[in-house]
């Protein structure tokens, strides 16, 4: 039994879940085709119980008044003895059973008390004695009245016969199916209509909640919470959920404003404390260095690490620098820049830190684009710098600058390990180092060259490599002019 009754509670809830799944305009619309299926079933049930029924009697009463007025027309009058020894009598009838059997789809028998035949139509089948007025017999609904006929003129008195009137039960049992087929049919097509019916009402219902959604993807689309909500006529629960909704648009509004106010202030504040840091890290870059000047020993060791780590500083700070003034939107002026120059003093400033590296530069001059030429440099020596950093001594770095449809492209190419494919979306993301990276970089490079191209209207990529090793980085600026 728990098994059972668990089986029929997982039953429940799969069909209760199947039913969530579907979309409301048919949740609607079949709630109303259900109902309407109860209630066409109920009342189909009822008008065949009492059509079947009042089919039935009428069929009776029909059987019985055939059976009471052909008992009062019957007469048979004396004919003949048959030459037979018993010398039976022979008797006509005033009507003719044949015909009038036919006429009703009936059968007629005439017996005596003893069941021999006396009279009756073709083909009707031996319905027995009869046991009472009413019988039914294979299928036959009979019935059974007595009536006497005079005996011959030689003979004294009356004797009794039975008259049996029979008709088929099938003949009201096929109209009475019929009828249930006719219900049955209205009742299925009464419901497929309120199926139709509801799913017509409820798209018309759903309208308003599909003016909302439409202006919701709207405001998706355009990321502009401003917009207003299309509310409908009647004040009910789909107005106040376009009221619901505007409004948490508007706040939403006013978050949005006030968060772009405060990051517009954050970065404004980064951008002044990076550049006021840049004084006092001279200051104290030029005291190291008069110091690892005049110290010796273990104290100079001591003030060559502090410089070290100090110019590592003013580097970070410049970057930071960098980054917070391309967040806060600030450009400084704009002018002519020769990126094949660029690229030379660039090189020129790795050749002593490169080692076992070779560099090698095909930049022809004339190859201008509009621009900071501090930024600009940064961004050369970021890339050729993270190509010397993570590649083996004794490969090269090639860094190449050429027209190309309008555009000045920059190409730093190496002969490295590459960039695995999961990390080539990340690699370009702030403060990214890849697992392992020893280098002691932070992460900043990449980054930075991707917002000093976004600042110049150009665009860096990650392109595969020309001879199929290494990693290759490809920023495109506009040419001038």
């Amino acid at each position: 039994m728990e098994s059972l009754a668990s089986s029929i509670r997982s039953a429940a809830r799969a069909t209760y879940s199947a039913y969530k799944r579907q979309p409301i305009r048919w949740r609607l619309a079949g709630g109303s085709a259900a109902l309407t299926l109860v209630i066409l079933l109920g009342f189909a049930v009822i008008v065949g119980t009492l059509t079947t029924r009042a089919l039935y009697a009428d069929f009776n009463r029909q059987v019985s008044s055939a059976a009471d007025k052909l008992a009062g027309q019957l007469e048979y009058t004396f004919k003949r003895y048959d030459d037979t020894p018993q010398h039976n009598p022979q008797y006509t009838g005033n009507l003719d059973l044949n015909a009038y059997a036919a006429s009703n789809n009936a059968a007629i028998r005439i017996i005596y008390t003893d069941g021999r035949k006396f009279d009756g139509s073709n083909g009707a089948p031996n319905f027995g004695l009869p046991t009472g007025p009413t019988m039914d017999v294979s299928g036959w609904r009979v019935e059974s009245r007595a009536f006497a006929i005079q005996r011959p003129p030689d003979q004294i008195g009356f004797f009794r016969v039975y008259l049996q009137y029979g008709r088929r039960i099938s003949d009201v049992s096929a109209t009475a199916n019929r009828v249930k087929l006719f219900l049955g049919i209205g009742v299925l097509g009464g419901a497929a209509l309120a199926l139709l019916a509801g799913l017509a009402t409820a798209r018309r219902a759903m309208e308003p909640i599909t003016e909302l959604t439409q202006a919701a993807r709207e405001v998706e689309r355009t990321r502009d919470p401003t917009g207003k909500m299309p509310h409908p006529e009647a004040n009910d629960e789909v107005a106040e959920l376009a009221t619901t909704l505007e409004g948490m648009l508007h706040a939403l509004d006013e978050a949005r404003t006030e968060t772009e106010a405060a990051l517009k202030r954050q970065r404004e504040f980064v951008a002044d404390a990076s550049h006021e840091l840049r004084t006092p890290l001279t200051s104290v870059l030029a005291n190291l260095e008069l110091l690892e000047e005049t110290l010796t020993g273990e104290h100079r060791e001591a003030a060559a690490s502090a410089l070290r780590s100090s110019r590592r500083m003013r580097r970070l700070v410049a970057d930071l620098l960098l980054l917070a003034r391309a967040d806060a939107g600030r450009e400084p002026p704009r002018r002519p820049v020769d990126l094949s120059d660029v690229v030379t003093d660039a090189a020129s400033e790795l050749e002593p830190v490169a080692g076992d590296h070779e560099i090698s530069i095909s930049a022809p001059r004339g190859l201008e684009v509009e621009g900071v030429r501090d930024e600009l440099h940064r961004l050369v020596l970021n890339l050729m710098e993270n190509a010397l950093r993570h590649t083996d001594p004794g490969t090269t770095v090639e860094a190449t600058v050429e027209r190309n449809n309008g555009h000045i492209v920059l190409a730093v190419e190496d002969d490295g390990p590459g960039i695995p494919p999961e990390l080539q979306d990340k690699v370009f993301e702030r403060f990214f180092r890849a697992h392992g990276d020893r280098s002691g970089s932070s992460g900043l490079g990449l980054s930075i060259v991707r917002a000093v191209a976004e600042s110049h209207h150009g665009t860096v990529r990650l392109e595969p490599p020309l001879d199929g090793r290494g990693a290759r980085f490809v920023v495109r600026f506009p040419a001038r002019g």
